[in-house]
């Protein structure tokens, strides 16, 4: 079991069920979590860098396709 630092709801996640750096969202609130220990689990909120590095990643491979369809117009 675990709380959520933004709502405090109780989260039920075992030590087995989890790693540490595996993210996990709150039932309550829906905010994503990081597990940073798993004996007892203890959770924080996920950094944003972590979600708009995959943001940013997703938009670079819009980008990079957007670039393939100009190329083939050029033909």
């Amino acid at each position: 079991m675990a709380h959520c630092p933004e709502c405090e709801a109780l989260i039920d996640l075992d030590n087995d069920e989890v790693a540490e750096g595996e993210l996990v969202s709150c039932p309550e609130c829906s905010v994503d979590l990081e597990v940073i220990s798993t004996n007892p689990v203890e959770l924080r909120l996920a950094e944003d860098e972590e979600l708009e590095e995959d943001e940013d990643d997703e938009d670079e491979e819009d980008l990079l396709d957007e670039d393939d369809e100009d190329d083939d117009d050029d033909e």
